[in-house]
């Protein structure tokens, strides 16, 4: 697959951590994004999540490694061109209309889209009738749709986002879930960051978690989440099987049927990608770090 970012050994140690005695923040993590991809950024507080977006943005420089946006070095002015951003803390000035703080934004980018892109992406982010409507006057869930909208000026390659379904509610969620599979048809990459792990599992291609600043799993959400066994229909009641495969079931029921039980249904189980996000990091000491070796000295 054609890579909109390709990301290699990126390290990142803040002055004076070492003195501190904590480690890098990212501790050389590399990550592909394809075009036309959604991959969502999970990790604990404090991972090296927000680190690495920035170093994407060209916020912060890597101590060490290589990331190129689009074939260009991230930080450069040609990557900041193909990069769109909704950070989760942002504001914008009160007085501003949504129709105004677009066109301020096409001044930004350079985009040339005028009047019919601003509409466009106002109704795509089902603002379209908010065009004049004032920041001031507009809900919370109405501003993260609104900095949806700015992300997107100028059809960018790369759209990365924080927490973009942070302030909205479950109808929100769902328009905004609608957009980035838009996006995505369209060819454009979404890396999401979010602690909503079923909104990132409905949505994502493919996940990588991040913990203690390395990259500990990835992958796509049904491979990560896995099978969670089987529940049996039986006359003597309700019965699951956490063990079984989804090729162990007709041998199974087979089973059950030779016995003399009355099979009525069988529900395969699907494990979720909060299990496996949670399974991943406890391994990890339940903050990302390694767990700790037993005291004497034994490995």
């Amino acid at each position: 697959m054609d890579s909109v970012l390709v990301a290699q050994e990126l390290r990142k140690r803040y002055r004076g951590a070492q003195r501190k005695g904590r480690g890098d923040a990212l501790g050389g993590v590399s990550l592909s994004i394809g075009r036309g991809e959604i991959v969502g950024l999970l990790g604990p507080n404090g991972a090296g999540k927000s680190t690495f977006a920035k170093i994407v943005c060209g916020l912060v420089r890597p101590t060490a490694g290589s990331a190129l946006l689009d074939g260009h070095p991230v930080g450069s002015r040609a990557a900041q061109a193909r990069l769109g951003y909704l950070a989760e803390l942002f504001r914008y000035p009160p007085w501003a209309t949504a129709d105004g703080l677009l066109r301020t934004h096409q001044r930004l980018a350079g985009a040339d889209g005028g009047a019919s892109e601003r509409g466009e992406l106002l109704e795509l982010v089902g603002l379209g009738d908010a065009a004049e409507v004032k920041v001031a006057s507009m809900s919370k869930g109405m501003q993260q749709r609104l900095g949806l909208a700015q992300a997107l000026v100028g059809r960018p390659p790369l759209v990365l986002l924080d927490e973009p379904t942070s302030a909205l509610d479950p109808v929100g969620r769902a328009h905004v879930r609608e957009v980035l599979k838009e996006l995505r048809d369209r060819g454009q990459s979404v890396l999401l960051s979010s602690h909503l792990l079923p909104e990132v599992e409905q949505v994502a291609d493919r996940v990588a978690i991040i913990a203690r600043g390395r990259l500990i799993i990835e992958g796509r959400p049904t491979e990560l989440a896995g099978t969670g066994g089987a529940e049996f229909d039986l006359a003597s009641g309700i019965v699951r099987r956490p063990e079984l495969r989804r090729e162990d079931l007709p041998a199974e029921v087979a089973r059950l049927v030779a016995a003399g039980e009355q099979v009525y249904g069988v529900r395969e189980l699907r494990g979720t990608l909060e299990e496996a996000y949670l399974r991943a990091v406890e391994e990890h000491g339940g903050d990302g770090r390694p767990p700790a070796a037993p005291a004497g000295g034994d490995r």
